[in-house]
Formats: structure tokens, sequence, C-alpha cells
């Protein structure tokens, strides 16, 4: 553990110390992986619900940093670390170490912030945006933004509730898509491993282009959701937006096939779903799950409406469906 990664989490850095621990963080991977993780268990030590308290933030950070020191050494830390992470549903507030460095450093610091599989994340951003994070899923973002814009990037699935700056476009990057706004409330659906990307508005509007070709773009209006396959963009209205509350801890199909089901399944909890029997694919289902709930009992609960055996195999979690 890097004593001087523990000081600056602990507000016990000088400014030239921590430009100097930024230099380092920068050039060194293995301690950008640990300033990561630590801010990652910082989200999920919950310091302060409220961005502007410091001094809350200050204090339990402090006693999260002493129990780290105490446990470094022992094996039981890291097991408390892995099922820390599964266990807990991240709530995150903007960190009051970020907010600090933001005034003193004149180059923003990019943050990592990633919801494990299974689990759901939320972080309030230096500009007071709401974003929660789906499971699989990473979010990048600076420790302040620049005069000019407030950019983002989003891996996995992200609803942002943006703070309204006339002046200041919020962007949000995702793989070779880009979307901007002033102040709007909209959902990304896009994994690494789906063959699409897709955004719902709710309120506001969008702009969705490519970040290679801003000509080839759509501006959405409330209500809509456009689907990007390749270079085509598809415009829809929102059907039914019971799939958005995957923010709020369910997961929602209405009339979904089940190779389409098991496609997000397999991205939200992190396993490998095999079908035998390429028939069963084309059943549909409409449901509500608690994604807490995990994929074991949604099979589950699916089998009862149409027969087919599960079979899983745990050491390559893997599982198998058949007739």
């Amino acid at each position: 553990m890097d004593e001087q990664l523990l000081r600056y989490f602990s507000g016990e850095l000088t400014i030239d110390e921590r430009l100097e621990l930024i230099h380092r963080i920068e050039n060194d991977s293995l301690l950008k992986a640990e300033f990561i993780r630590l801010q990652n268990l910082n989200a999920i030590s919950q310091l302060s619900y409220h961005p502007t308290d410091r001094s809350e933030g200050i204090s339990h950070f402090k006693t999260f940093t002493i129990q780290v020191k105490r446990n470094t050494q022992r094996k039981s830390f890291i097991y408390f670390v892995k099922y820390a992470a599964i266990a807990l549903v991240l709530v995150a507030s903007t960190v009051w170490a970020t907010l600090y460095l933001s005034d003193t450093a004149t180059e923003p610091v990019m943050n990592t912030l990633y919801a494990p599989a299974g689990q759901r994340a939320q972080i309030t951003l230096q500009d007071g945006t709401v974003v929660w994070l789906n499971a699989q899923s990473t979010l990048k973002y600076p420790s302040h933004f620049s005069k000019r814009n407030r950019e983002v990037e989003i891996i996995g699935e992200a609803f942002f509730d943006v703070a309204q700056e006339k002046k200041r476009p919020f962007i949000v990057s995702t793989q070779h898509i880009d979307m901007e706004v002033l102040g709007t409330q909209f959902n990304v659906y896009s994994y690494p491993d789906a063959d699409y990307i897709q955004t719902d508005l709710v309120e506001g509007s969008v702009k969705i282009y490519e970040a290679m070709d801003k000509k080839n773009s759509v501006i959405l209006k409330p209500n809509e959701q456009v689907t990007i396959r390749g270079n085509k963009m598809t415009v829809d209205n929102i059907i039914n937006s019971n799939h958005l509350l995957w923010k709020e801890g369910i997961y929602c199909f209405h009339n979904e096939r089940l190779i389409d089901i098991i496609e997000k399944l397999q991205l939200y909890y992190d396993i490998k779903i095999v079908v035998e029997d390429p028939e069963i694919f084309n059943v549909r289902y409409t449901g509500k799950f608690r994604q807490r709930d995990g994929i074991d009992e949604i099979l589950r609960i699916m089998q009862k409406i149409q027969p087919f055996k599960i079979e899983k195999d745990r050491d390559n979690n893997i599982i198998t469906l058949s007739k």
C-alpha cells in the first residue's frame, strides 16, 4: 500500500506533494490501478451523502484509511474488499478528495467508477450531474470540468440526470458515438459485447452523432429512443419505459425473446449462458425481476412460464439451458 496515496485521501499532502503524486500516477500503471481501487472503496464507504459536507467526508475516510492500514498485510482484507464490492449497492457522492484537489490543480485528474456484476452504482459529479451505473459498467470522469464543456466516458449502461448549464454542454462518449446535451435525463446502453447502442430520452433534448462524422447525427425529443447498429441510426418512440427501472434495482422484460434476455443477463451478471436447444430462443417473456435476487432466481421464475432444464457449472461460470 502506497503511503502517499493514503495521505492524499486523508488530505494530509501539501499542494506540491499532491502534484507530485499526480505525476507519479500518470507514469505508473500499478499506482494508477491502486488509486482507482481506493476511489472505488471510497465510494463503497459512502463518505458523505452531501458533496458539500467535506468535514464529514474527511472524518469517515480517515477512519477508513486506518482500517486499510491495519488490514493490508492480512488476507482477510483481500476477501473483505472482494465481497464488499459484491454485497453492497454502490451509492457514491463526489469524493471530497476529488473536490479538494480540483481547487488546487490546474489539470483535472481522470477518475474511474466501476459497478461490479449484479450491482449498480450512483455518483454525483462536480457540476451536480447525477449518474447511475448498471452492472458491469464503467464511468470515466474528470475531477473538475473545463470551462468549455463537461466530458465523460461510459462503458456499459448509465442513466444521466444532467445539471443544466447553457454555456457548457455535457458530452457523453461511448465507443464511436458521442451525445451532447445541456440539461436533460437520458439512458445510454452501450456494452462492448452488445451489437448495438441505444439511447432513451426522458426529458430535454440530446444530439447524438458519430465521433468521426458529426454530420451523421440525430436529435431526440422526449420519449424517443435511437438504436445504432453499425452506421445506421433508427429513431422510435419509447413503447415501454419500464426497462429504465434498472436504476431502481429492477430488471424488466416486456414481450422479449429469450435470446435477447440472455444477452442482457450475461452482461449484467458476468456469466456465460449456453442454450442447447435453439427452438426455445424465440419464446417470449414479460416480467419484472429484482437485481439482488440474482440470475439463478430469475431463470427459475422464467422456468415456471416455459419449462426448461438448468445446469450450472460453477467452476467455469457457465449455465446451460435445455428442454
